[in-house]
């Protein structure tokens, strides 16, 4: 059972990756901070590729990491996007409707269809993130629903979890052809180099702005290696959906994250919203 605490540091450091973010998005640019996290994080994954050898790649794994990389690009940018504008608290769970969305996508692009606890852990989702918002339940009985619309972040986030539901599904056509740790290599790397021309186009004071954070900005990279790293070693001792369902633990450190360090109001709510949603994603994970 050594997989559980490799996966339990992945969750971790995904959520330092959340604290992070949120403490420097509101000095810098989004799109700076998503270079930063896929760009400092190359070299501890160059070192772990060049451990584990390149291997032969298959004919669709170009075409994979073109298709992949456009749409981390937008993913990675609404991401920082969201925890700009909405508490951790609030944003980071809505990633949880991932495995959701995975339900629509995953029998359309690789023909895998869910068992029967998928639908109560669908059930779950929904429930939890009526919970997120049940302060706003005074104003009426569907407010809660209304301010997974309403609110900015959360509206990023959404669309985070729509663009990860199909990217998810390409990363595993990418590794087949190719390795885990050569997979990951090269998305990171693709994305860096997007991202450099994305910023290069929209954002002015680049420098200036790296230079402003460049400690943050270097842990926040150095934290996305780690979280993969661990990941890529737990992937051989165990199966993906249990996988999956340990590392979403992320969401409820991140919760707890801004509600205690950043002072995020509904403490109850939020992260009694946020566990009902991993539950759910237990489900769906185990029923796929």
């Amino acid at each position: 059972m050594m997989w559980i605490p490799l996966i339990l540091l992945t969750a971790f450091f995904i959520s330092l990756q959340d604290v992070f973010g949120k403490k420097i998005i509101s000095r810098v640019d989004p799109c700076v901070v998503a270079w930063a996290w896929f760009f400092f994080s190359l070299p501890l994954l160059v070192v772990c590729l060049a451990v584990n050898g390149i291997p032969p790649l298959g004919p669709l794994f170009w075409k994979a990491l073109i298709i992949a990389a456009v749409f981390l690009t937008i993913a990675s940018i609404f991401y920082f996007k969201a925890i700009k504008f909405s508490d951790l608290s609030l944003a980071v769970p809505m990633l949880a409707f991932t495995p959701l969305f995975l339900l629509v996508t995953s029998p359309v692009i690789l023909g895998e269809f869910p068992g029967p606890l998928g639908l109560m852990g669908i059930i779950l989702i929904v429930i939890g993130s009526y919970v997120l918002h049940l302060q706003e339940r005074h104003k009426s009985f569907w407010e809660p629903f209304r301010m997974l619309v309403r609110e900015k972040g959360v509206r990023y986030m959404l669309m985070v979890a729509v663009l990860y539901s199909i990217s998810g599904n390409i990363d595993k056509i990418g590794v087949i052809h190719s390795s885990p740790f050569m997979w990951i290599f090269m998305m990171n790397l693709m994305l860096a180099a997007t991202l450099t021309l994305v910023m290069a186009r929209n954002v002015t004071g680049i420098q200036q702005q790296i230079k402003e954070v460049w400690p943050f900005l270097v842990v926040l990279g150095f934290c996305n290696g780690l979280a993969h790293i661990f990941q890529m070693i737990a992937i051989k001792m165990t199966i993906i959906p249990y996988l999956i369902a340990v590392k979403r633990t992320s969401v409820i450190m991140t919760s707890l994250f801004g509600l205690f360090l950043f002072k995020e109001k509904g403490l109850r709510e939020r992260l009694l919203g946020a566990i009902l949603m991993i539950l759910g994603v237990f489900l769906i994970s185990f029923a796929r």
